[in-house]
């Protein structure tokens, strides 16, 4: 936001602010830059982005102003909005996020909603026990805890990840929407440390991003999110594949996996559940389930 020539005579109305910012960010290749503006500007400004649209007229004290213009220039070097305002919404939830954790996008929610559909289909007469693996901000085992409270079914979570720094912010989730009393977090690698037959569900946004995808990524995630919560194996499908031999010991009979992965290896993932055997069985109910981009996004299995 220059203030040169004529420009010094205009005032920076909140207005002028976001129109300036949204072409700003534009050409600097944000795919949402209006939303970027309106996001940063109200989080300069300590207030919700609906406010902004009532104080358009307005013109904010020179520190909004300072605060605005530093965050306007990181985010055009590719810095995350997410990052920026620390914070993210998923599943109409806000969720603590820094760079040691994987920023909640939307497709990860097909989660969310596969698991209590499941549950609302055969409601447990005892508390379900349910992993979170690779749980990062804990946004799954947190949603799905609330989930849980809203419609009465009891459940018992752990959120888990080999990163000790990114479960600090799980906690932090945890505490912030009050689901203390019913998700504890657990340091581990995968499900080495989760008990056998102990798990009627196991949900699962793991790294999988292959080597070449990963250098094809935006840079806003190639250089600010964690690499070891997106790159897996130069094929994608190293730790899927642990985690698919793992759930199949740690399910209960009947118990379902459900997991994240990218549309490139989603037939492989298929066929590694089709080819797998757990100790009661083949895998069955096997499905992929589609984003709403038509991608396929999340593979499904039962343990019979």
């Amino acid at each position: 936001m220059s203030e040169t020539g004529s420009e010094q005579t205009e005032a920076w109305t909140i207005l002028r602010m976001l129109q300036w910012t949204t072409d700003h960010l534009k050409k600097y290749g944000s795919s949402s830059p209006r939303l970027d503006a309106e996001v940063l500007l109200a989080h300069a400004r300590n207030c919700q982005r609906i406010d902004l649209y009532a104080a358009f007229n307005e013109e904010p004290p020179e520190a909004v102003k300072a605060v605005f213009r530093d965050l306007v220039k990181r985010r055009a070097k590719g810095e995350p909005v997410a990052y920026l305002v620390g914070k993210k919404e998923f599943f109409s939830l806000s969720f603590l996020v820094n760079n040691a954790t994987l920023i909640p996008r939307n497709e990860t929610e097909h989660i969310i909603t596969e698991c209590i559909d499941r549950i609302k289909k055969n409601p447990p007469q005892s508390p379900l026990r349910i992993a979170d693996v690779c749980t990062g901000s804990g946004c799954i085992a947190v949603t799905i805890a609330k989930e849980c409270q809203r419609l009465g079914f009891p459940a018992e979570l752990i959120a888990m990840d080999l990163s000790n720094e990114a479960l600090e912010v799980a906690k932090q989730n945890i505490q912030l929407h009050n689901v203390q009393n019913s998700v504890e977090t657990l340091q581990g690698d995968l499900l080495d440390t989760i008990p056998e037959n102990s798990c009627d569900f196991i949900l699962s946004n793991p790294p999988y991003i292959s080597d070449e995808e990963y250098l094809k990524l935006d840079k806003s995630v190639r250089d600010y999110e964690p690499k070891m919560a997106l790159v897996s194996s130069p094929s994608g499908l190293e730790i899927i594949k642990r985690l698919i031999d793992q759930a199949a010991s740690k399910l209960k009979t009947g118990g379902w996996l459900i997991f994240e992965h990218s549309p490139m290896i989603a037939q492989e993932c298929n066929s590694q559940l089709s080819q797998s055997k757990t100790p009661t069985g083949p895998w069955s109910d096997i499905r992929l389930v589609k984003d709403l981009a038509g991608l396929a996004r999340v593979s499904i299995a039962r343990k019979p």
